[in-house]
């Protein structure tokens, strides 16, 4: 059932609205956000694209519920926005690669999105397992893809930008066919950008189609407020010295007048639309003007770094669109774009004193964060230790079907061995009967 298949570079949308914020790792309750309306209205806004994962908590779930209403369905057909996901991680210290599980995290996650294929799947987090287990599961996940139509597109995504490229190369080698995407993060930021200078250069010539730059804030790193502390307690890999190098810089942009995270944002958002535009796409960017399909080269098409950005609040993405639409009208033709969307006037003005502004307090951050600059954390940990394979959740068909009683019991004797990071399956079942 192989299918003609666009590249990736001329479909995705450059912007994706992440949800590694709905779950409580980021917030104390994901189910006191208001998921469902920061999904309406990303897609109000021009956002097609949205990334979960099933290690993310309830985050399939409360996508796919905010997708499945009358609000989307009447005007947002399922062929006009992307999904992605991902496989291999379970909790903290829990992974499965293998085949068998690949294809029933696959069917899993259809079911908690409610949809019938997911447009980009990749393998999570794939510094923690070995080369041979991430080249078994992108095999498998290509077999899914051309058998059934379910998976569109295959890609890997994790932190170390060496281990992101080795495992390109070695894709590209073994299969001769390169990866469709690549997803970093943490790793162009106002802090590092080491996925520009080291990463870009060995993926491109791996023959990578797209890099998403996700996570600009560095997980919540480079804030104002500090790291995130949800339900799970402070997670954030970084060390003390690089929190209070932050802490440092947070209170140079406080003595200009401007929070470290507005700085943080727009100088990620801005650079990765220049620096990741050569393994970016020509996709739908949420411009505000209505997008036609082309190829990069034609009038207007100009490939934009891709960069995946979560949020927790209606009001955190309206500010985020406010930063990437002035972003656009900044760019070659963007002032024709800028017109046809109405944002000339006011907008325009601000945006054009955003650009000078934040690029004068980017470079009095990376001063203020000295040796920090560029320095990653380890992953994994020094002290990570690999959980031993154990039993499986059912598909979520059993729930579905109204067997709430049999799904709950079966998964009660696993609920600690797969919550080391994450809240069970069985916890969000009881929570929220999605």
């Amino acid at each position: 059932m192989a299918r003609a298949r666009l590249p990736l570079s001329s479909v995705l949308p450059p912007l994706v609205c992440g949800t590694a914020t709905f779950n409580s790792q980021y917030n104390a309750d994901p189910y006191a956000l208001p998921t469902t309306d920061i999904v309406h209205r990303a897609l109000s806004l021009g956002v097609r694209a949205f990334d979960t994962s099933p290690y993310y908590g309830p985050a399939e779930q409360l996508l796919g519920k905010a997708l499945d209403t009358s609000f989307v369905r009447e005007r947002f057909p399922r062929g006009e926005y992307f999904l992605s996901t991902k496989v291999g991680r379970l909790g903290g210290s829990e992974f499965d690669y293998s085949p068998g599980w690949v294809r029933r995290s696959i069917q899993r996650s259809l079911e908690r999105l409610r949809t019938d294929y997911v447009d980009i799947v990749y393998c999570h987090d794939v510094e923690f397992v070995s080369a041979d287990e991430v080249l078994g599961a992108v095999k498998e996940l290509r077999r899914i893809r051309d058998e059934t139509g379910t998976v569109h597109y295959v890609g890997i995504s994790g932190y170390p930008v060496d281990v992101l490229c080795e495992l390109a190369e070695l894709v590209l080698a073994d299969t001769g066919e390169p990866l469709d995407a690549v997803m970093s993060y943490a790793n162009f930021t106002l802090q590092n950008t080491t996925l520009a200078t080291k990463g870009l250069p060995r993926l491109e010539a791996a023959g990578v189609d797209v890099v998403p730059n996700a996570s600009p804030l560095g997980m919540g790193l480079l804030r104002r407020t500090g790291v995130p502390v949800g339900g799970q307690g402070d997670f954030h890999p970084s060390g003390d010295g690089m929190r209070e190098a932050v802490r440092r810089a947070s209170d140079y942009c406080d003595a200009q007048g401007e929070k470290l995270e507005a700085v943080a944002i727009r100088f990620a958002l801005e650079g990765w639309f220049r620096e990741g535009g050569i393994v970016g796409s020509t996709g739908d960017a949420a411009s505000g003007v209505a997008w036609k399909r082309g190829k990069a080269g034609e009038a207007g098409r100009r490939k934009l770094g891709i960069s995946v950005l979560g949020v927790s609040f209606v009001e955190e993405l309206d500010e985020i669109m406010r930063v990437w639409r002035s972003i656009l009208d900044e760019l070659e033709d963007g002032q024709e774009g800028a017109i046809a969307a109405g944002r000339q006037g006011s907008d325009h003005e601000w945006s054009l004193k955003g650009q000078d502004e934040i690029s004068r307090l980017a470079d009095g951050v990376r001063q203020a964060l000295g040796e920090w600059v560029d320095r990653t954390w380890a992953s994994p940990g020094p002290d990570f230790a690999r959980a031993p394979p154990g039993p499986r959740a059912p598909s979520s068909s059993a729930a579905t079907a109204g067997r709430a009683d049999e799904w709950l019991a079966h998964d009660a004797p696993i609920a600690v061995r797969v919550t080391d990071s994450m809240e069970t399956e069985v916890d969000m079942r009881r929570r929220s009967r999605l």
